[in-house]
């Protein structure tokens, strides 16, 4: 056959073996664009200096690549968007909250499904119902807001990690997960004491880093085995499915739906902030097996969250999360996302930066401790480093260490650090490009060869819980 050009054509062309590209490219279209603010150095000098030097408190305008969180600062598709139009504000059991009862049903096999406002409002809730004073949650390792809520109702958070969390550089591909010999210890020593178990999937306080299969079933048996309560903190289920997927023997033919489905049927009660997982701008959730814990929640809730069917959330953004629930269990994407965070990790490794391998979903963390040895911990590497990127690049990342994580006695006031001194850098699902990772990862090369002339921080003000968000520093 000849073509209008002249070239004969037999069919599809066939090839030796099939080719992998090297190219990462982005699984959508772009149908609307936002400018981003494109600032001189000097005028991020006065305004880091202006905000006391925590990047919390700098304005967005003044942030080119905003890496602070992948909480709620995702784009949502067209889809969602038009989602929102439909959505039915309905105050008590409008058609929005059905869609997103029944896609949280048939995703966690759980009945009860109770939408909050975030997160942390399903963490407060929870903890408020199930934990008393002088009780403890153990986990792998809660975050910051989990945390707070814990201590909140009088109790101790008590994060087991598994041991290869601790070193950065070792590429083990489950450091996520939980120590299940130090959890049996504990439960044995404190059986009455224990509330929950929380697994938090991925483990954002150790970089990012999955949880497998078999740990999840090891913490179900010893959950069982005890008579303590599993819940599962499912901000990035779907992240940590792919990995399960890609990293676990077994699992290399299931979807990460069915993965996902799986991980579900070992919990007791799942809590989410769908501001991460569910390409969300606001909300979160609870899903939980017993009526009557539910019952007591939502009893509760009405008098601060509002009326069980909503939550705090309008019925567009019910609809919204629905949709973006099963957008994120799109194979093709998670393969993206995957690849492309791992991307700019595996580029500022080579600009000379210290970083947690391997590389975990939502975001690159650097080793601040290692990368800047020369400051001592109690003077915050890990915000120096925020800072730098910030002053040199524009770059707004969020420190992971001591001021956030580090624990500070109230009746002498002394400060124990944390175990580690990251910077987690959060990519937003959906947002930047291929060329903007480029640039940072350019940008990167060329302040590393400073490094050892920062200098460290010190806190000027700092409020009794969550002092991260509000602190105000000094250089030192």
């Amino acid at each position: 056959m000849t073509t209008g050009l002249g070239l004969t054509h037999n069919g599809p062309m066939k090839r030796s073996k099939e080719y992998t590209p090297k190219t990462i490219f982005e699984p959508f279209k772009i149908r609307s664009v936002e400018p981003l603010p494109i600032l001189s150095r000097d005028r991020r000098l006065k305004a880091i200096e202006e905000a006391n030097y925590n990047l919390f408190r700098l304005s967005a305008d003044d942030v080119t690549f905003d890496l602070l969180t992948d909480s709620g600062t995702s784009a949502m598709s067209c889809y969602q968007w038009a989602g929102i139009i439909v959505g039915d504000e309905a105050y008590a059991g409008s058609r929005s909250f059905r869609r997103f009862e029944e896609t949280i049903q048939k995703l966690t096999g759980m009945g009860q499904v109770i939408p909050t406002h975030q997160g942390r409002s399903a963490e407060a809730l929870l903890m408020q119902t199930l934990v008393q004073p002088g009780q403890v949650v153990v986990g792998n390792t809660h975050f910051d807001t989990t945390r707070a809520n814990i201590e909140a109702v009088g109790a101790e958070a008590v994060d087991l990690p598994c041991k290869e969390s601790r070193e950065s550089k070792a590429e083990a591909p489950f450091k996520g997960n939980v120590d299940c010999s130090r959890l049996k210890e504990y439960l044995m020593k404190h059986p009455r004491e224990v509330a929950l178990i929380i697994m938090t999937i991925t483990n954002n306080s150790v970089g990012g880093q999955p949880v497998s299969m078999s740990n999840l079933k090891e913490v179900r048996d010893l959950a069982d085995q005890f008579r303590v309560p599993l819940y599962i903190d499912a901000a990035r289920f779907a992240e940590n499915s792919y990995f399960i997927k890609k990293r676990e023997s077994g699992f290399d033919d299931k979807s990460v739906r069915t993965i996902a489905h799986e991980i579900f049927s070992l919990a007791d009660g799942v809590l989410m902030s769908a501001k991460k997982d569910a390409f969300g701008n606001i909300g979160g959730f609870l899903a939980l097996r017993s009526e009557s814990v539910a019952e007591q929640i939502r009893t509760s809730m009405v008098i601060t969250e509002g009326f069980p069917t909503y939550g705090g959330l309008a019925g567009r953004d019910l609809e919204a999360l629905a949709i973006g629930l099963d957008e994120i269990l799109d194979e093709n994407y998670l393969s993206y996302r995957i690849r492309s965070t791992a991307y700019f990790g595996e580029g500022l490794e080579r600009a000379g930066f210290q970083i947690v391998k391997p590389v975990g979903g939502h975001a690159v963390y650097v080793d601040a401790g290692a990368t800047l040895p020369h400051i001592p911990v109690l003077q915050y590497p890990a915000q120096a480093l925020a800072v730098a990127l910030y002053e040199e690049i524009g770059i707004r990342g969020v420190e992971v260490g001591t001021v956030m994580l580090g624990h500070v006695d109230p009746s002498t006031g002394k400060e124990t650090p944390a175990p580690q001194e990251l910077l987690r850098l959060a990519i937003p699902r959906r947002v930047y490009t291929q060329s903007h990772v480029d640039y940072m990862i350019e940008m990167a090369t060329q302040i590393t060869q400073d490094l050892d002339k920062l200098g460290g921080y010190e806190l000027t003000y700092q409020a009794p819980v969550l002092r991260h968000f509000t602190a105000r520093f000094r250089k030192l």
